[in-house]
């Protein structure tokens, strides 16, 4: 009964100890011994060479710690008087924990922080982290996203610091997520890419080092300025004048201005509500400049709905002359957007493409920044990339439906596999499908 309590057939238990916390296993090897020297190949030329004994860690019973000391043989070989010890089978090679902890570390590090993993088992913190990024590395190694079509460039703010998100446009899903958004790092990550040829678009926001990035390994991709970035600077100039207005109002008033700017940035045709008509006009009657502005604003989204380039170009050019001169400053950071970035945001009207729902990762890094506390980047990254159930994926043929004839030949042996038909398929993964990963929120589970 002893030696069952541990579930490892291959190993004796000769001792057990017990505290409030651990339970503490004393064990051998219950293999027969080596019959070959694993250095020179020699056989049946060895013999015992003292002994070493070793802690694993294993996963926890009964809710306590498990320690597993191992008196592991050492042996020496007579041929080439090199010594090794006798291979100890259920025990990770690398790390002293058991096979079976290895694997329970590698998915609670998903879950939880490597801190309270370490805890819980008994381990340090650094081994946990060490069992962590071996299991990354080995879910990229088997992960081949497909490169995409339409390419999209954001960035989220996790973790206090800017992160840059790299997307699926076309499949709505996350490729990856950079620790940085500089270029070098964006650049690093461009040019391992496989099949880099197949992109022909790439959606992002005006930061220049993406765009240098881009221009500098796929210099034959369209660049989109995401429309959303665009008019969100229309926004953002119109709430530049609701501030400026706030000095000459009571303090009711301003209360009520700030609780009303939700009228102001919405689309008039979006106004279905007849008290919010009536807010928009009390506000803008009130301050004549801020109907002004206000004006421009839907004038310039006005320019999203343009049928063709020309179009668009015309519509911004007759909105940049009514915008007066009391205004400019408030509009200033738009019209040098404009400027700057022209041939990149009058691409959206020939390859109308755009990384808005991207915008739904808003709600997903919330959650993370809120629940992430202790967590590290890399486990963040690594729970949306690779789990399994979050990922997009489809499957593909490969190769035409074939005969195999091998019923034909040796018909007593294979009496069903006669003219069976086979075909090849393979896995494209397109990254972490945006809807799955919402609803994981929502549903709590991630």
């Amino acid at each position: 009964m002893i030696n069952n309590m541990l579930n490892l057939k291959n190993f004796k238990i000769i001792d057990i100890r017990e505290s409030e916390d651990d339970y503490r296993f004393l064990v051998e090897v219950a293999s027969p011994p080596p019959s070959y020297c694993p250095k020179c190949g020699t056989v049946a030329n060895l013999y015992k060479h003292g002994k070493k004994q070793q802690l694993f860690f294993d996963l926890p019973m009964h809710a306590k710690r498990v320690g597993i000391f191992v008196k592991r043989q050492r042996y020496k070989c007579r041929e080439c008087n090199e010594t090794f010890f006798e291979y100890l089978p259920d025990m990770d090679a690398n790390r002293s924990v058991t096979n079976r902890l290895k694997d329970w570390i590698q998915e609670a590090s998903l879950e939880k922080t490597f801190t309270s993993v370490a805890d819980d088992i008994g381990v340090d913190e650094k081994t946990v982290l060490n069992i962590f990024n071996d299991y990354v590395a080995e879910l990229e190694a088997q992960t081949d996203f497909r490169t995409p079509k339409w390419l999209g460039i954001d960035e989220v703010h996790l973790l206090k610091n800017y992160r840059c998100v790299i997307t699926d446009v076309e499949n709505k899903s996350v490729i990856d997520i950079l620790r940085k958004r500089n270029k070098d790092t964006v650049i690093s990550y461009l040019s391992k890419l496989q099949d880099i040829d197949n992109i022909e678009l790439v959606a992002m926001d005006m930061w220049n080092p993406y765009k240098s990035a881009v221009n500098s390994v796929i210099p034959h991709a369209k660049i989109v300025i995401d429309k959303f970035h665009v008019v969100k600077l229309a926004n953002e100039a119109l709430e530049k004048i609701r501030k400026a207005n706030r000095q000459n109002v009571s303090t009711k008033e301003r209360r009520q201005l700030m609780r009303d700017r939700y009228v102001l940035l919405s689309r008039r045709k979006d106004l279905n509500n007849f008290d919010d008509q009536i807010k928009l006009q009390v506000w803008t009657d009130k301050f004549p400049l801020l109907g002004q502005a206000y004006e421009l604003k839907e004038q310039f989204f006005d320019i999203y709905e343009a049928e063709s380039i020309k179009e668009a170009y015309k519509l911004y050019q007759n909105w940049l002359l009514n915008v007066p001169k009391e205004l400019i400053a408030y509009f200033d950071d738009l019209i040098k957007a404009m400027n700057n970035w022209e041939e990149e945001v009058f691409n959206y009207f020939n390859y109308p493409i755009t990384n808005a729902y991207t915008e739904s990762l808003n709600r997903l890094i919330k959650t993370m920044n809120h629940v992430g506390r202790g967590y590290s980047f890399e486990a963040l990254r690594a729970k949306i990339l690779f789990t399994q159930g979050y990922r997009k994926v489809k499957k593909k043929k490969k190769f035409k439906e074939v005969e195999v004839t091998f019923g034909k030949m040796l018909p007593d042996q294979f009496p069903n596999w006669s003219q069976t038909g086979y075909e090849w398929v393979y896995e494209e993964i397109y990254g972490a499908d945006f809807s799955t990963l919402i609803k994981a929120i929502e549903e709590g589970t991630l």
